[in-house]
């Protein structure tokens, strides 16, 4: 394994986990999270692989906007850590449209050769919270 180009390779599935969610795109989410995945909300629920590529691929979460920044990686061999703001405005279904502020910590597996999400926690950042 080589760190430097195991994050490059990484930075590239971060973002293209950003376009299927912002897109709702199902192939790509399909392609970037493991079987397994924990996906953890800042409002405490957790959800499954399946059950989070629904509610991205219906409506029931959007994304009308999404900034990610001050994101790092951290490599442990085949798994990685990354760590990211998430500012991005909401328009999921049902709901009026909002705004959030997030702290992500997500957990990454080379796994037969890609890079597959197991775990995603989010937190709501307290600068914003009122």
């Amino acid at each position: 394994m080589n760190p430097a180009i195991d994050e490059q390779e990484l930075k590239g599935i971060l973002d293209n986990f950003t376009k299927g969610l912002l897109n709702g795109d199902k192939a790509i989410l399909e392609s970037v999270i493991a079987e397994n995945l924990s996906y953890g909300h800042s409002g405490g629920n957790t959800e499954n692989k399946s059950e989070v590529i629904e509610a991205f691929v219906t409506g029931k979460y959007k994304f009308g906007k999404m900034v990610i920044s001050d994101q790092t990686i951290q490599l442990f061999g085949d798994t990685a850590v990354v760590r990211q703001k998430l500012y991005a405005t909401t328009a999921d279904l049902g709901k009026t449209p909002g705004e959030v502020h997030l702290f992500i910590l997500t957990v990454w597996k080379k796994m037969n050769g890609a890079w597959k999400l197991i775990t995603r926690q989010a937190v709501k950042n307290p600068e914003f919270m009122k």
